[in-house]
């Protein structure tokens, strides 16, 4: 079993700052790519960012602009994304996603978080 459990997200004023956090547990071999992604109300589901093992990291411009920052502690199978100057478009419940190897003789799979919600008010 494994699990991606994501925290942080809360209720926040235009300009205000976050950091996000999500931590895989569980029967894990070897982790991937980590991924943010954001859901809007009544828009899909799109991706903000994403990293890889060996922290490389790329970002969905325009929507990060600069102002997030996503980062990974291996160590603590966790990655975490730093959100800046947060607008009312940032509102959204906010998915971690995994490549997750749980065994040398499996192939790796995407695992998925609950999302936890972040909201901006003006």
């Amino acid at each position: 079993q494994v699990q991606l459990v994501e925290s942080g997200g809360g209720l926040l004023q235009a300009g205000d700052s976050l950091r996000l956090s999500c931590v895989v547990s569980g029967s894990i071999f070897k982790i991937n790519t980590m991924v943010w992604f954001r859901q809007a109300p009544g828009k899909q589901r799109e991706l903000v960012a994403m990293i890889t093992s060996d922290n490389s990291a790329d970002y969905a411009d325009p929507i990060v602009k600069g102002r997030f920052t996503i980062s990974r502690d291996n160590a603590k199978n966790a990655v975490y994304l730093e959100m800046t100057s947060l607008i009312p478009e940032d509102t959204a419940v906010y998915y971690c996603s995994a490549d997750i190897q749980t065994s040398p003789s499996l192939s790796s799979r995407d695992y998925w978080g609950q999302g936890t919600q972040v909201t901006v008010s003006s």
